[in-house]
């Protein structure tokens, strides 16, 4: 069985909670492609790891296998997503609570200037706040996104999410951490437990240093804005989130 049939197999036990037999799947895939294929063997263990947790156990041996493989692909001269890589690096140290580490490959991450990637995906605005809404509708229009969805509350922004992914449609979430209704961390886990790969930027007048920021962050979002924040500001969150994409696809 060829790696893509087994990775649809894997995704249809894993779409249907039948998380040993996936977890079984990616993990074999995983071995496999160790040594000749390090960003497909690093997703699929961070795959294997999602189905542990999924099933309530800990994921941390997956998980730390991704990260080594993510950062030794960032230092191979021929590697063409260098940024990416760091970034996923990131999300699964700050996961296993490697804080200094995550930073590091963060702040690599941030260094690295990549070619322009065109424009397609939708926005999605989840923001109790009319005001910083529609700040950032009007930023991220002039940074080139057309399809933009506001949403006033967390029950709505995750409804409207899963609409979107219903179409096949792969947003870039940009989420507020006060909202009326549920908070960030947990509109985040609801999100990404929908869908592992989206992307999702924190927006918040708390410091990062925070406990509530921290606990959002771990959960495995992309980026993170404090306010005030400007457009460059939001340039750089938003090229963080299509530079990981990229990698992902």
């Amino acid at each position: 069985m060829d790696t893509k049939t087994s990775c649809e197999i894997a995704l249809t036990h894993l779409k249907n909670k039948q998380f040993i037999t996936a977890h079984n799947l990616f993990l074999d895939q995983a071995e496999t492609l160790k040594k000749s294929e390090l960003l497909k063997s690093a997703l699929l263990f961070m795959l294997a790891g999602e189905c542990k947790s999924r099933q309530g156990k800990v994921s941390e041996n997956e998980i730390k296998e991704a990260s080594e493989l993510f950062l030794k692909y960032s230092k191979l001269k021929n590697s063409t997503n260098v940024k990416g890589a760091l970034l996923c690096a990131s999300k699964c140290l700050l996961s296993l609570g490697e804080f200094d580490k995550a930073k590091d490959a963060y702040q690599k991450a941030k260094t690295i200037t990549q070619t322009s990637i065109q424009v397609s995906r939708p926005i999605v605005i989840i923001d109790d706040s009319k005001s910083i809404a529609m700040k950032l509708k009007m930023y991220s229009e002039k940074l080139g996104y057309s399809e933009i969805h506001v949403f006033e509350n967390g029950k709505d922004g995750v409804k409207g999410c899963k609409d979107l992914f219903s179409k096949n449609k792969v947003p870039i979430v940009l989420l507020d951490m006060g909202l009326p209704d549920l908070g960030g961390d947990v509109v985040a886990t609801k999100l990404l437990k929908e869908k592992i790969d989206l992307q999702i930027v924190v927006i918040t007048a708390d410091e990062k240093s925070t406990s509530r920021v921290n606990k959002t962050i771990s959960t495995g979002v992309s980026a993170f804005i404090q306010k005030p924040f400007t457009l460059d500001e939001l340039n750089k969150a938003l090229d963080i989130a299509e530079s990981e994409y990229s990698l992902l696809q």
